[in-house]
């Protein structure tokens, strides 16, 4: 074989060789498989509330940290409908991080994993702007969960926010007040390979769903794919 077959052909096998994925890709691709094992058990988000909500923040493996009294923090990715009035159908996910000082539902230092529904306007355009600490500049309230919801609709309809966590196989609504959630720009840089913002991404008309963020999007769309709160 010549030398030129052998560099084309090399070049070929370069070129259909899979990207290996950068760690804000691996982390949106583990928050769709997060929200698809935590919708496939029995007692988990009500359907109801879903399809209530504007967005959902996924956050894996928050992790306890021992600084002072104690803190946390963790990683992960918002979906939120699309359109003006977040009617349509779900979108391309914005990056985002969680701070802030014990949360109280870590058992021995164990990573675990939370979920948050943004459930009106208000609190999804505080989200996408700026920094907002949880309890002050939205409301957040311990998510129902399971035949609790229907129980409870007047509480937790008067929370911006409802929370949720699941560590060591348990699953529970959670309180997250004094926590703060923003959007991690850097994050959102390397998945999408440009400078945008969680804003334009939520907002914006011409951004696609990267491929490491179908995941999350497909398990969205499969359960509750109409905002039933318009």
């Amino acid at each position: 074989m010549s030398r030129y077959w052998i560099v084309a052909l090399s070049l070929l096998f370069v070129a259909a060789a899979p990207r290996s994925l950068n760690k804000e890709e691996s982390r949106l691709e583990n928050c769709g498989t997060v929200m698809e094992e935590i919708l496939s058990v029995p007692d988990n988000i009500p359907k109801e509330l879903l399809e209530k909500a504007d967005c959902v923040v996924v956050i894996p493996s928050v992790l306890k940290v021992a600084i002072g009294l104690g803190g946390s923090y963790g990683r992960g990715a918002m979906v939120c409908r699309t359109g003006a009035t977040f009617h349509g159908p779900w979108g391309a996910p914005a990056m985002y991080a969680l701070e802030g000082g014990s949360f109280g539902f870590q058992l021995g230092g164990e990573a675990t994993d939370l979920i948050l529904l943004v459930m009106n306007d208000r609190g999804a355009s505080s989200i996408l702007k700026s920094k907002v600490k949880l309890g002050g500049d939205a409301s957040v309230a311990a998510g129902p969960k399971g035949r609790d919801a229907s129980a409870n609709t007047d509480a937790y309809m008067r929370a911006e926010v409802l929370s949720y966590s699941r560590s060591r196989g348990l699953f529970a609504g959670i309180s997250l007040e004094g926590s703060t959630l923003r959007p991690d720009n850097d994050a959102n840089q390397r998945v999408y390979g440009h400078k945008v913002s969680a804003t334009e991404i939520v907002l914006g008309k011409h951004i696609g769903i990267p491929a490491t963020g179908r995941r999350l999007t497909r398990a969205l769309e499969k359960i509750a794919p109409n905002n039933e709160s318009k």
